[in-house]
């Protein structure tokens, strides 16, 4: 039965997902070729073979892309394409907090659903990354359902079977072997614990192996059909060979070095739990569940090549997940200090931003505005009604928060994730404007196209990174073929060179420079365009 404090919740998280999803371009360099190869989709490119400015892409598989896509289409006629491909996120994210707390609740019991959603939420690593155009807010998505299945397998083996049949399905369907291999060896794992070695668990496995297939088998065998060498390469270049080459105890020392601020503060809590199971018991399935679950993710994220902190996404569920039951149980003065911390740090920063929002926007005081112009050169200053008047909004709902809020166990979890969520909501509602005015690459680009002569054959490119490509093709149709891809290579007359500020390498040969150009206020990146003269 939905309550208020469900209606509540869903309230504050809609809340938190929506700020940050519109108004911006795609950013380098996730969002930016993310939004690439959705754009060559909307172009009429296949989603069999991924691609990104005309060339293959097969980094990940194509279910985020489609989505992106699908959404596009949908609102495009409401907000620019790359503003309506990001809805996706949000959309992959209130499913996120959905089966949160759906798996809190089949863990812990009715009112630790909510617990478990409001915890996520305030997670410090998830808000940045939760908001961009990227395939690991559906991943995350995927690895939730996947935990949900687990957690309902033991009550229900059939329903159980399919949420973790679907989200296995998700995971590999938005990155891989390797991912979906992380949540198909916690769900083998789990039979090492007696609660799971029971047949209506290997009920559950069936069935959950059954609905993964056609995920996991669909869109290989399509890529395969259509060319045995990118399926190959697929298989190689983007799973395999993430393997190789890897230090699993750097990448450990660096998951558990950025852990401390990117799983605040679910990781304490999570501790309290564990502290607790000393009396209560460590076989219980609230606390084997997550356990397994983090240490084979950690395990297995630590033995790949490349580590980043976006990875450590999946990390964030079973921490969650083990501090749900301990939520509401914090000692009387851990639970005062966490409110209190969480009403006086967030008032502060609240203070702050508005603070910075009359410097940026209104002048006052006027060193302060020089030193933020100085920083995002072009921007344009002046007072928008809209934003001001959203971000005004939820200012006085954390202000109502902090009177109307009734003294309880779960005050403290609630305080913070309206906290974190008014924060967020005044960075992207006041301040999105201007860091997009040096993060996009809008602007460079159309410097460029001015420069572009009234005939040319084709444009080759050098150093061009992917992101870089991406927007090309987005802000002006401008394909190029570069030189480091043998297959592309072609005889062009024109030249762009992605360089450094400070040190020009003209090309070889004869060419003469016709642009130099890059985005407001960039220190390190500049981008040159050379015209082919006849000898």
């Amino acid at each position: 039965m939905i309550s208020f404090r469900h209606v509540l919740v869903a309230v504050l998280c809609l809340a938190w997902i929506l700020p940050g999803l519109i108004g911006h371009d795609p950013w380098k360099p996730d969002e930016a070729y993310t939004f690439g190869v959705v754009y060559q989709v909307l172009k009429g490119g296949s989603w069999i073979v991924p691609a990104l400015a005309g060339e293959t892409f097969l980094t990940e598989p194509p279910l985020f892309h489609l989505t992106a896509a699908a959404s596009a289409k949908l609102f495009s006629w409401l907000l620019p394409l790359h503003d309506a491909a990001r809805l996706s996120s949000g959309f992959y994210m209130a499913l996120t907090f959905l089966f949160c707390g759906l798996a809190g609740r089949e863990l812990n019991g009715e009112r630790y659903g909510t617990l478990a959603a409001l915890l996520l939420l305030g997670c410090f690593g998830l808000v940045l990354r939760s908001h961009q155009l990227i395939n690991d807010i559906a991943t995350l998505c995927g690895f939730m359902i996947g935990y949900y299945g687990l957690a309902l397998a033991l009550r229900r083996p059939l329903a159980g079977g399919l949420w973790l049949g679907t989200g296995l399905g998700i995971v590999f369907m938005t990155q891989g072997l390797l991912e979906a291999g992380i949540l198909a060896v916690i769900a083998a794992a789990l039979p090492l614990a007696r609660a799971w070695r029971c047949r209506e668990y290997g009920l559950a496995l069936a069935v959950g192996l059954v609905v993964a297939v056609p995920w996991i088998v669909l869109w290989p065998a399509l890529l395969y059909a259509q060319s045995p060498a990118l399926f190959e390469e697929w298989v190689w270049a983007s799973n395999i060979a993430r393997l190789l080459g890897g230090r699993p105890e750097a990448g450990l020392m660096y998951y558990l070095r950025i852990l401390p601020w990117y799983a605040w503060p679910v990781w304490p809590i999570a501790a309290w739990t564990l502290w607790r199971a000393r009396t209560t018991g460590f076989d219980k399935p609230a606390v084997v569940l997550p356990v397994f679950g983090f240490v084979i993710t950690l395990a297995m994220l630590s033995a790949v090549s490349d580590v980043r902190e976006l990875y450590a996404l999946p990390l964030l569920i079973p921490l969650t997940l083990l501090a749900t039951p301990a939520a509401d149980t914090l000692r009387r003065g851990a639970a005062n200090a966490w409110y209190w911390f969480s009403v006086m740090g967030f008032s502060f920063f609240v203070i702050v931003a508005w603070f910075y929002w009359t410097g940026l926007e209104l002048g006052v005081p006027a060193r302060l505005h020089a030193h933020l112009h100085r920083m995002q050169p072009g921007y344009e200053p002046g007072l928008r009604a809209l934003p001001f008047l959203l971000a005004a909004a939820y200012t006085l709902a954390w202000f109502g928060v902090l009177i109307g809020f009734r003294r309880g166990p779960e005050r403290p979890v609630f305080t913070w994730a309206t906290g974190i969520t008014t924060i967020w909501a005044l960075l992207a509602i006041l301040f999105i404007g201007w860091v997009d005015t040096g993060k996009s690459y809008r602007s460079m680009v159309a410097s460029l196209q001015q420069a572009l002569p009234g005939k040319y054959d084709c444009i080759s490119s050098k150093d061009l990174g992917e992101p870089q490509r991406a927007m090309l093709h987005y802000f002006a149709d401008i394909v190029t073929y570069r030189e480091e891809v043998k297959e592309r290579r072609r005889k062009c007359d024109l030249l762009l060179v992605q360089g450094h500020p400070r040190y020009e390498v003209p090309p070889r040969g004869s060419w003469r420079k016709l642009w130099e150009g890059g985005r407001p206020g960039d220190k390190d990146e500049r981008y040159r365009l050379y015209r082919r003269t006849a000898r």
